[in-house]
């Protein structure tokens, strides 16, 4: 919503201010300066880019565009479930727990979360590392230098989407410059026309210098700080994963570990330790043990 907000009061404030100054906003629709800059752009786009991650920007533009970061729940259903977890390993076998992560679309725990058992990133990072504390060979610092390796790959690879609609911004001003490059050319072949019609033309042509300069800075700019700043704090759930999962393996207690966690979520974020102990209190764990 604040992205739709910001560019309603970015578009208000320059078209108002150029007509409040006299200007004519029709001189500024000159579409095949659009086509020339925008069109380019997403061409050299597509060949900077593998598949993979043109797919990506696709979804990340939509996350940006909805704001789809994690929210306090979605900390509070981690915290839920990793508490979930760590009650179990320290109350049943081995055998038992393994159902849970051997198929954990068919355990009681997971259908809990579903937008935790929906993520399959999320689902196997939960997964793997329980299943390695399961085992019980691995030492609690060989597991966090592997988690945080783990978490640097995953950043760089949910990242990929900022990086390249960045790209793609820094290189719009030198289209807007190309465009309009070729509309001085056009105006050249017409210096036997009247100076109205020549103006006009020159006058075109400088527009596309307007347009990739306010498409860089003004559009894909600020929607590819918007990408990084969304996947930013959803790469933050790893984090509290690792934070909460290595102090169990330290030796801290399920209520202690999940604040290791929580003590990692920005403080604007943040939830309330009370809110916390609502949340592990109403787990089916908890719910059990009375």
């Amino acid at each position: 919503m604040t992205v739709i907000i910001g560019f309603i009061i970015t578009f208000g404030c320059l078209l108002g201010g150029f007509m409040a100054m006299g200007g004519n906003v029709m001189v500024l629709v000159q579409p095949w300066e659009y086509v020339i800059i925008g069109g380019s752009a997403v061409g050299i786009f597509i060949v900077a880019n593998p598949m993979p991650t043109i797919k990506d920007t696709g979804t990340a533009t939509m996350e940006a565009v909805k704001d789809s970061g994690p929210k306090e729940q979605d900390y509070l259903d981690i915290i839920g479930l990793l508490f979930n977890l760590m009650n179990e390993i320290r109350a049943k076998t081995t055998a038992e727990i393994e159902g849970h992560i051997d198929a954990p679309e068919e355990s009681v725990i997971f259908q809990n979360y579903p937008k935790i058992l929906s993520d399959e990133s999320m689902l196997s990072f939960i997964t793997d590392y329980v299943r390695l504390i399961l085992i019980g060979n691995a030492r609690p610092h060989e597991i966090e230098a592997l988690m945080e390796e783990e978490i640097h790959t995953i950043s760089r690879d949910r990242l990929k989407p900022y990086q390249a609609v960045q790209a793609m911004a820094d290189g719009l001003p030198a289209l807007g410059i190309v465009a309009a490059v070729l509309g001085v050319i056009k105006a050249m072949g017409a210096l036997d026309q009247s100076p109205e019609i020549l103006g006009g033309l020159i006058g075109a042509a400088l527009v596309g210098t307007f347009a990739g300069i306010f498409m860089s800075y003004g559009m894909a700019g600020p929607i590819a700080t918007k990408i990084k700043t969304v996947r930013e704090k959803q790469n933050r759930r790893y984090v509290i994963i690792k934070q909460s999962l290595i102090a169990f393996m330290n030796g801290a207690s399920p209520h202690i570990a999940v604040e290791h966690g929580r003590k990692t979520i920005s403080a604007k974020d943040r939830p309330t330790i009370e809110a916390v102990e609502e949340q592990t209190m109403n787990t089916p764990a908890a719910i059990a043990a009375e």
